[in-house]
């Protein structure tokens, strides 16, 4: 199985995604966006994948999303485009394809049905137990 995990080593989230992961026996394409940001044509592919509008790849929280008027309904695909291949920090982490599908793992347990073999059991960072099935 092919897993592909776009991610930020230091958000706590993607973190406990990609450990879930390692933990189902799989090792991951890892995409660092930060340092690699997919291009326009992917950003697209990955929204129409998860059956979300490019607005719902936006982060607020720790990004320049206010202070660039991107909360504005107004705002076409191609401006919010433009803005996260301006400000990769814009883009929600993490996403993982596989093939059994492409999701935002917010909470990282959301990878669990994305994985052919997860783990019976998951303690995160913070120390809550996750359990798959």
């Amino acid at each position: 199985m092919t897993v592909t995990i776009y991610h930020n080593p230091s958000c706590g989230t993607s973190r406990n995604t990609l450990a879930m992961i390692r933990q189902s026996g799989e090792e991951p394409v890892i995409v660092e966006y930060l340092k690699h940001p997919p291009d326009r044509a992917r950003l697209r592919a990955l929204a129409d994948a998860m059956g979300i509008p490019v607005r719902g790849l936006l982060r607020e929280k720790g990004t320049p999303y206010a202070e660039l008027g991107l909360g504005d309904p107004k705002r076409t695909d191609d401006e919010l485009l433009d803005a996260m291949l301006a400000h990769p920090i814009l883009m929600q982490r993490p996403i993982v394809e596989t093939p059994k599908g492409t999701r935002m793992c917010r909470p990282s347990e959301l990878v669990l049905d994305l994985l052919d073999k997860p783990a019976a059991s998951f303690v995160k960072e913070d120390g809550e137990v996750v359990s798959s099935g």
